[in-house]
């Protein structure tokens, strides 16, 4: 671990054993005396280093290895082999002083109680963690304060939106003032305003306190707005560690080509000139190799009646669908 580093894994591995058998009776009786089995690594030998204050998309599909991962950093999970450490300490180890420095907030996942206000919820976590009622008073006015709370405290969780309880649950996992966070899908299920409305927190309480974030989201929104580095895995295997321009320039060989056209509309072929994905009655959207952006948008220029255009990489969607579908090796 470098004097740097707040996160480090040195190839992290979690192997699981899993039983397997055919449908019906006869697999069944058979599966009593010789079970079929086979390993299922969720984790296979991950590698890097998170510095304070950073945060860090970590992403993957479904199944690659993401939640395990954030499951042994935050010490829920022993791993089969290899080593990580988070200030100094082993998670799975499970060092009071380590829990205290930590915290894991899993969008699919509540730890405030269902049927008493969530304020009664916070004063449990204030017990857990004792910590001393000051520091507890001036925590949750800054939470309220940067979370809009107010309104939220007195009810019931079970009375709140999915937006509300996400909101609170966050503000629960906070209390504690920890110095890194594990957040597994924040945002998952939330409408686009809830989503914006998290997003501006964590970019917020990171540039107040300083702490260290590794995010797993879906929502691409979520990974432009809070990160400049991303970590990408697929079948628990790192396949990208770096920023997203870097990604972009990775693993897209396209650049789309966006041109609005005098004559009001594109009455000839345009398929002549790349891949059409869009198309309305001003403008067409082309999709280009990446090393002919330049002498084919010389030949548009060149060739047809233009009022505008534009050159962009593709939306980091495409990009990271590109990620997930290159090769094992």
């Amino acid at each position: 671990m470098t004097t740097s580093s707040v996160i480090t894994l040195r190839d992290l591995r979690k192997y699981y054993t899993v039983a397997e058998r055919e449908a019906g009776l006869g697999a069944a009786l058979g599966s009593l005396f010789k079970r079929k089995t086979r390993e299922v690594r969720a984790v296979d030998g991950i590698s890097f280093d998170v510095a304070e204050g950073e945060i860090v998309g970590f992403l993957g599909p479904n199944g690659a290895g993401k939640t395990t991962t954030l499951k042994m950093l935050s010490g829920l999970l022993h791993p089969t082999s290899g080593d990580a450490q988070v200030f100094g300490f082993r998670p799975w180890q499970r060092d009071r002083d380590y829990l205290r420095r930590m915290t894991l907030v899993m969008g699919q996942r509540n730890q405030l109680v269902w049927d008493i206000p969530v304020a009664d919820s916070f004063e449990l976590n204030r017990a857990v963690y004792r910590i001393p009622y000051a520091d507890y008073r001036a925590t949750v006015a800054n939470l309220t304060e940067l979370l809009e709370l107010g309104p939220l405290l007195q009810k019931p969780v079970r009375n709140l939106s999915l937006g509300e309880r996400m909101k609170c649950e966050i503000a629960c996992a906070l209390l504690h003032s920890p110095r890194v966070l594990f957040l597994d899908e924040p945002t998952i299920g939330l409408d686009v305003t809830m989503q914006r409305r998290i997003r501006l927190f964590v970019n917020e309480y990171n540039q107040r306190t300083g702490a260290t974030v590794l995010l797993t989201s879906h929502y691409m929104a979520d990974v432009e707005a809070l990160c400049k580095r991303v970590i990408v895995i697929h079948h628990g295997k790192l396949l990208y560690d770096g920023n997203l321009t870097g990604l972009v320039e990775r693993f897209s060989p396209f650049k789309t080509v966006t041109v609005d056209l005098l004559n009001g509309g594109a009455n000839g072929s345009l398929e002549q000139y790349g891949e059409v994905i869009a198309r309305n009655e001003a403008s067409v959207t082309l999709r280009v190799p990446k090393a002919e952006t330049a002498s084919l948008t010389a030949r548009l220029l060149r060739e047809l009646e233009v009022s505008d255009l534009t050159v962009q990489d593709p939306p980091i969607e495409d990009v990271i669908e590109q990620v997930f579908s290159q090769p094992d090796g």
